[in-house]
């Protein structure tokens, strides 16, 4: 800023030189006029030379004034600018690390393990199987979608697909099953984008949780506030929960 204020300064003096000069070149113009017309004769043109030169001294006064009035207008237009910074903040609306406690629901679960290489259609197939029992059965989800990771390492992880529900399902496959979701006090996140950027959405949430000196369980969910099967993954809206200790 202070940079930028200096390099406006220097720009500056050029301009205010120039313009000195050419005032200074205007105003020494006009003094040869008289000279010329005091050789004829000097009485009787002194009368009507000053009455001419004083029309153009009114005429030349006006003019400054309206460019005066003309400078203060930008000054307006250049507030603008800073309203539009504005919208900035919006994108800080969205929680991170919020202090909430999360509520146990009664879900419909599916069990999987994935690589984290094709993760994210993992998650999808097991999203699509529990959705399609429950159309089967004509039950409606009772809420968002959400995948509770288990355990995690360097090659793949294991979950929990969890669909809530408002009542029980019968004839449940063997590789699903009842129950209910966590609950606790948990710190709330929100990731928006694709499924393969969230590793930098969980690395602000490491640094986060390292600068606060917060202890995290070994689970954390996600909970698709976007559907997944009908959204584009770079349009994904999703809330990751983070259950402390």
């Amino acid at each position: 800023m202070n940079r930028f204020c200096r390099l406006a300064l220097v720009a500056l003096i050029p301009a205010a030189a120039m313009s000195f000069g050419l005032s200074a070149a205007s105003a020494q113009t006009p003094s040869p006029a008289p000279a010329a017309s005091a050789s004829p004769s000097p009485a009787p043109s002194a009368s009507p030379t000053p009455a001419a030169s004083a029309s153009p001294a009114p005429a030349a006064t006006p003019s400054p004034a309206p460019a005066a009035s003309a400078s203060p207008s930008p000054s307006p237009t250049a507030a603008p600018p800073a309203a539009s910074a504005s919208p900035a903040p919006v994108q800080t609306a969205d929680p991170f690390g919020q202090e909430t406690t999360l509520e146990a629901k009664k879900v419909v679960m599916v069990k999987g393990t994935a690589n984290w290489d094709s993760a994210f259609d993992t998650l999808i197939d097991a999203f699509k199987a529990v959705t399609a029992l429950l159309d089967k059965q004509g039950i409606k989800p009772a809420g968002n979608p959400m995948i509770v990771y288990t355990s995690t390492d360097d090659t793949g992880f294991t979950f929990l697909a969890e669909i809530p529900v408002d009542q029980d399902l019968k004839n449940l496959p063997k590789d699903m099953s009842m129950g209910k979701s966590p609950e606790g006090k948990a710190l709330k996140f929100v990731h928006r984008g694709s499924y393969d950027n969230m590793d930098n959405t969980y690395e602000a949430i490491t640094n986060h949780l390292d600068d606060k000196k917060l202890e995290a369980k070994d689970t954390f969910i996600e909970e698709y506030l976007t559907d997944p099967l009908k959204t584009a993954e770079d349009k994904l809206v999703i809330n990751v929960y983070v259950p402390l200790k």
